[in-house]
């Protein structure tokens, strides 16, 4: 099975690309991606989820996790280029005021929270 995810490093950052859809069989893979990029010793960790056209619960999940590691680390976590429906599912959630969306990858890796 191919990898559901690319993780890169760019400066302080690493990046963290899910190919496909987050969902119940591909969040484990996700999770441990994530787990990865906040012990990498990076000072932001970008989900850039450009590629994911659908997230279930269990991705959503995932992401607060995520979040709570990010906040415990003192490691920011950024999420960058949601596509419309993964984007409703987080307004839908009442998560998106919970997290630092950004509508770029660039402005994700480089940007200071506003």
């Amino acid at each position: 099975m191919a990898e559901a995810h690319g993780v890169e490093r760019q400066g302080d950052a690493v990046v963290v690309t899910p190919t496909t859809d987050v969902d119940m069989s591909r969040s484990p893979e996700l999770r441990q991606a994530l787990r990865e990029a906040f012990g990498s010793g990076a000072k932001r960790v970008v989900v850039d989820l450009g590629r994911v056209q659908y997230m279930d619960s269990s991705g959503l999940a995932t992401l607060v996790e995520a979040m709570r590691t990010s906040r415990s680390s003192k490691v920011e976590l950024v999420l960058c280029c949601l596509q419309a429906k993964v984007k409703s599912i987080f307004d839908i959630a009442r998560l998106a005021s919970f997290f630092d969306i950004r509508d770029s990858r660039d402005d994700a890796i480089g940007g200071s929270a506003a």
